[in-house]
């Protein structure tokens, strides 16, 4: 007896793009210009319009598995950029624009890309990854005109791609390759080692997707509209050029501009329901709307992500907006979504990031990476495998994970009876002080949840005596004033006596890496010191 069998249907990112177009033809993907106007086009001018960037790389020689890099804001063309390059089976190498040009170059470099699609008001960044990234032979312009000045008689040449789309003529075909082949490289942000490249592939972002839309994790319907604050130049956007699409709702891009006004006003214009970024982004519209007043009555969600969320701020935003709050954690190299709270959830901490969606698995370790004999309730080591995890680093021959698949995160956690997880620190930031471990994070999330404090972060400082002690430093919200000691007391009973830092610095502003995460490097280079 012969079995029957299923269709092969490769997993490829096309597909998404191809059923948003066919079937929610006019859902509108919104990009928010310079002077509060706004562009608009439907799914269908958004798959007709990157295939016409899949003409343009064609003609200009790109190559299957070739990569080409973009440096640009949140905008329509910029998703274009992403569908037309995957389409084809390039890869989209998302350059971070808020990396310097000497980082942004040497990752270029790595990549081989041999054309950077950038934004008008990023060509000057480009020609500097240019000089550094020698191989770089053209910059495509989107957003903008190019300048009176650029074009074909410099190196690299520089050409504005929309005339170029135009023009083209070339037939490109989407899909017909293998799922598994390479769709994206993002490097990770660096805040802790230096960047290393995670190649996504067609499956594994196809994957993510399919789990991001479970009804747990975020959910989206067809009547949604959803502002992807988080930026397309990492971690894949938390997978947002794709998830939105695949079920037809609205996808609303802030641009360049994502301070508390310039979102108030595009959430109010376009009835947002879902938003979705890093905490400073939600505190800064908390803040708007504190000092000038209005209401946002579409909104009924706000994901966030990226780095811890201070229980204080957390109350604040869904006591000011009226939303519910969902937390998250990921890595660039998990594509990026780990776990998330659901959005139903009652009476939750904020530094509970909920639980993993299938296609993911977690495990709790020892520091040699043996598997805990309990894994609820207790804390350990990290560690993470499933279908949108990574392997192997870009342009690396030893695998990242263990014998089992297992990749450590660097992370700590405790995971609930419920199966909640829960992120105490990284490995790598503990205080050892007297040959005893300190966790940082247990005492940023105390002095955190404070009101007067917006920010707080604890490193280790050199002692001659114990080796290293913590200190505290603290941002405060607004014009807000609070006592060193008080500081300290909110700890008291909480930390052992020997946890409580042994310094307060304030400071004006705290020191945030390009994915909106609080720049430890950065602190431990300015106050690490004795």
């Amino acid at each position: 007896m012969t079995d029957g069998a299923m269709q092969d249907f490769p997993l490829t990112l096309d597909r998404i793009l191809d059923h948003a177009a066919k079937w929610h033809p006019r859902a509108e993907v919104v990009t928010a210009r310079e002077g509060g106007a706004t562009t608009r086009a439907s799914y269908a001018e958004l798959r007709e319009r990157s295939l016409r960037v899949s003409s343009v790389l064609a003609g200009l020689g790109v190559a299957f598995g070739e990569r080409v890099a973009t440096l640009a804001w949140n905008t329509q063309a910029h998703m274009e950029a992403w569908y037309g390059i995957m389409g084809m089976g390039a890869v989209c190498h998302t350059l971070n624009l808020r990396l310097t040009a000497a980082q942004l170059g040497a990752m270029a470099a790595q990549s081989d890309c041999r054309i950077i699609v950038a934004g008008a008001d990023l060509v000057p960044l480009a020609r500097q990854i240019a000089e550094i990234a020698t191989q770089i032979e053209r910059i495509l312009v989107i957003d903008g005109a190019v300048e009176s000045g650029d074009g074909a008689e410099r190196r690299p040449e520089i050409l504005a791609l929309e005339p170029a789309m135009l023009d083209a003529r070339r037939t490109v075909v989407w899909g017909g390759f293998d799922e598994r082949s390479p769709s994206g490289l993002c490097f990770t942000s660096g805040t802790t080692d230096a960047p290393k490249g995670v190649t996504y592939t067609h499956r594994s972002s196809f994957l993510h997707a399919m789990r991001l839309l479970q009804t747990d994790v975020m959910g989206f319907t067809a009547s949604d509209s959803v502002l992807a604050v988080v930026p397309m130049f990492h971690a894949n956007a938390w997978g947002l050029p794709f998830v939105v699409p695949a079920v037809g709702a609205k996808l609303v891009l802030p641009g360049r501009r994502v301070d508390g006004a310039s979102l108030a006003r595009l959430i109010a214009a376009e009835d947002v329901t879902i938003a979705i970024g890093v905490p400073t982004v939600w505190l800064g519209l908390v803040e708007h709307l504190e000092a000038t007043g209005g209401e946002l009555p579409s909104l009924q969600r706000v994901v966030v992500g990226g780095t811890a969320l201070p229980s204080a701020l957390m109350e604040r935003i869904e006591r000011r907006l009226g939303v519910a709050v969902q937390t998250s954690w990921g890595m660039t190299e998990l594509s990026p979504t780990g776990t998330v709270a659901p959005p139903r959830t009652l009476h939750r901490s904020a530094s509970v990031s909920g639980r993993p969606s299938l296609g993911v698995d977690l495990l709790l370790t020892d520091a040699q990476g043996r598997a805990l004999p309990e894994q609820r309730d207790v804390e350990g080591h990290l560690r993470v495998r499933g279908t949108s995890v990574i392997e192997r680093y870009f342009g690396q021959d030893l695998a990242a994970v263990d014998a089992d698949g297992w990749f450590d995160t660097g992370d700590l956690a405790r995971i609930d009876a419920a199966g909640n997880l829960t992120i105490t620190g990284r490995a790598k930031d503990l205080v050892k002080s007297g040959g005893e471990w300190i966790n940082p994070a247990e005492i940023e999330a105390i002095v955190g949840a404070l009101p007067q404090v917006s920010l707080a972060a604890v490193i280790g400082r050199p002692d001659p005596k114990w080796g290293e002690r913590p200190i505290l430093l603290v941002e405060l919200h607004g014009r807000e004033t609070v006592s060193d000691e008080m500081l300290l007391a909110s700890l008291r009973g909480k930390v052992a006596p020997w946890w409580i830092p042994d310094a307060v610095i304030h400071i004006d502003k705290m020191p945030l890496s390009p994915t909106g995460k609080i720049d430890k490097l950065r602190l431990r280079k300015e106050y690490g010191g004795n």
